[in-house]
């Protein structure tokens, strides 16, 4: 069976998306309804703290894979035309008809195209329309004018604005996918070497903030193959620690913890292979909001997988100096489960 055919053949949406919302997402859905070809334009000037070209970009081409993406900042622009700045974008207070011109000039310059119509949520919808129809008539002749198509402008269906997702992005989660909500969950990563009571406060945090932690891969890895690592374990663990973080941020609230870091596995690669493979130091930069290093002050417990206290202690001062040496700001948490989990609280509230 034949779907149904568009009532239109381009549509044009365009917003700042700080950040890319539902109310944003049902005008884009609405459009490629009724459009056989959309067009989403995103700038702001200046940028929202947050939402920046790149990230703004990074969601759209995401979750809408099938539509012409084109988010501009000045330095982007710069770059389509050469590197050039014939054309800036306009400062957000910037008149309504500078807008409308700079959105005609992208349609008809820098995409090669027109548009039938325009969806929106706002009043200036309809005015917006006419004025890409003249813009367009005045550089190609007469054509047929562009409509404007309303969603949702009393925000019934969507009531949210993007003023008030940036007030408090954890409060207004409900309005943002998962994908976009991600971006505003913020990482802190527990270190500390072996018996040092990392793993028991990752969960013990995750639970205090009602949040989920990533556990620590190269353990579980190390467990499977019984100990038997080689050279080339050591890149696997370290960029599956990190895909197990970014599978978990869209699940995290305001935090997600992590049990360990790539720069563990630097570690392990050194004291067990002498080397370290050099895509490994890249993915041991990977940064983090807060890091906590647990102390090795209570009594080493064996289970079996560990060395002994005098490695434990070689590595937290490896995590001292390592640290240190690279400008990260560390917090030692120390005493017992419960003293630990007050001081990484206080810590990640300090934020």
């Amino acid at each position: 069976m034949n779907a149904p055919a568009k009532q239109r053949r381009r549509g044009l949406v365009v917003g700042k998306f700080c950040p890319l919302h539902r109310g944003h997402m049902l005008v884009i859905d609405s459009a490629l309804a009724a459009c056989d070809d959309v067009i989403v334009i995103s700038y702001t000037k200046p940028e929202f703290a947050g939402c920046g070209r790149a990230l703004r970009e990074a969601w759209l081409r995401a979750l809408y894979p099938q539509v012409r993406v084109l988010v501009l900042d000045d330095a982007s622009l710069a770059s389509l035309q050469g590197g050039t700045t014939v054309v800036q974008v306009p400062h957000n207070d910037a008149p309504d008809a500078v807008q409308r011109d700079f959105c005609g000039w992208l349609c008809m310059d820098v995409l090669g195209v027109t548009v039938d119509a325009v969806f929106t949520s706002e009043d200036y919808g309809d005015g917006f329309a006419r004025a890409l129809s003249g813009y367009f008539d005045a550089r190609r002749g007469p054509g047929a004018p562009v409509q404007h198509v309303s969603v949702d402008r009393a925000r019934a269906l969507v009531p949210v604005s993007g003023t008030a997702i940036r007030a408090d992005p954890h409060a207004m989660r409900a309005f943002l996918h998962p994908l976009v909500y991600a971006s505003f969950v913020r990482k802190v990563c527990l270190l500390g070497g072996e018996s040092s009571g990392k793993t028991t406060l990752a969960a013990a945090l995750a639970q205090q903030l009602d949040s989920v932690w990533a556990p620590e891969f190269g353990r579980e890895l190390w467990l499977e193959k019984d100990g038997a690592l080689v050279f080339d374990d050591m890149l696997v663990i370290g960029h599956a620690q990190l895909a197990r973080e970014r599978a978990l941020l869209r699940h995290a609230t305001r935090w997600l913890v992590c049990d360990t870091s790539p720069l563990t596995t630097l570690f392990y690669s050194d004291a067990m292979f002498g080397r370290t493979d050099p895509a490994l130091h890249e993915l041991a930069a990977q940064p983090y909001d807060v890091t906590l290093l647990c102390a090795p002050d209570f009594a080493f417990v064996q289970d079996g997988t560990r060395r002994d206290d005098g490695f434990r202690q070689r590595q937290h001062a490896w995590y001292v100096d390592e640290l240190t040496r690279r400008g990260v700001p560390f917090t030692v948490v120390h005493g017992t489960g419960a003293q630990r989990l007050i001081q990484a609280c206080a810590r990640l509230a300090a934020i």
